[in-house]
């Protein structure tokens, strides 16, 4: 199976006063199609590991590929470039531009990859129309609930159609109900063939949607569970009890 994120010995200092170690010795890998989990407490590196994979941090040390290159030595300009075509994020507080109409958002992303702007009108309308929310494309941002704001931070992440969504704990600044319909959304979307990382606390969410649960502290990972097709009450209530004793 194709291998899209490969990780190795990847370890990540910073040096603001006294030296701190947000991932130490991380390899790992995720293949094509999967749904993989991220969890753990705050400060245990899984955001430092998501941004290592969508090529926003630089590891101290460590090689990070994925899609098959090698990241670690690309400029700038060429993570730019890689992230425009190859990966799609998800943030938890959305970052849309408040003065552009939603579908405007969305075909941002798509101009900035190079994509002609009547393909990229096609492919935007098709997303919003897959999110369920066609109807507010000519909207602005303020006028939308938060679940319809990650729905078009959904659409934009995936208008360029990336191989790999990396999610940042998406459901975090929404409503439970909202936040069961995003993540029911992200399943359908691996679910299609697109391969996902998602961070996030939320053991329940975790076990519900994901094929797999990696668990991290203190910039290791200490647990890499792959849960079976269905994850029932066992599962969740495993996770529960490790989380409990962390």
């Amino acid at each position: 199976m194709t291998q899209v994120i490969e990780l190795t010995q990847v370890s990540k200092v910073y040096n603001g006063g006294a030296a701190q170690t947000a991932l130490d010795g991380i390899s790992m890998s995720v293949a094509s199609g999967e749904f993989v989990a991220v969890m753990g407490p705050s400060g245990s590196g899984k955001s430092t590991l998501l941004n290592m994979v969508a090529g926003l941090d630089r590891p101290t040390s460590g090689r990070v590929c994925v899609g098959g290159r090698d990241l670690t030595g690309l400029s700038e300009g060429e993570l730019a470039k890689f992230r425009r075509t190859h990966v799609g994020i998800v943030f938890q507080f959305f970052h849309l531009l408040n003065d552009l109409t939603v579908l405007d958002n969305v075909l941002v992303a798509a101009e900035l990859a190079g994509i002609k702007r009547s393909a990229a009108r096609q492919q935007a309308t098709a997303l919003l129309a897959r999110l369920e929310i066609a109807d507010k494309a000519d909207v602005y941002p303020a006028e939308l609930s938060g679940g319809q704001r990650q729905r078009v931070a959904i659409a934009r992440a995936l208008v360029n159609r990336p191989p790999l969504l990396l999610a940042d704990e998406p459901t975090g600044a929404l409503d439970s109900r909202s936040g069961d319909q995003i993540m029911e959304l992200i399943a359908a979307i691996n679910a299609s063939g697109q391969t996902v990382v998602l961070v996030t606390h939320d053991a329940k969410l975790a076990a519900r949607h994901a094929q797999r649960v990696i668990s991290m502290s203190d910039g290791r990972i200490v647990d890499d569970a792959v849960l079976e097709p269905a994850a029932g009450t066992r599962s969740l209530l495993t996770f529960q009890r490790e989380e409990a004793r962390r």
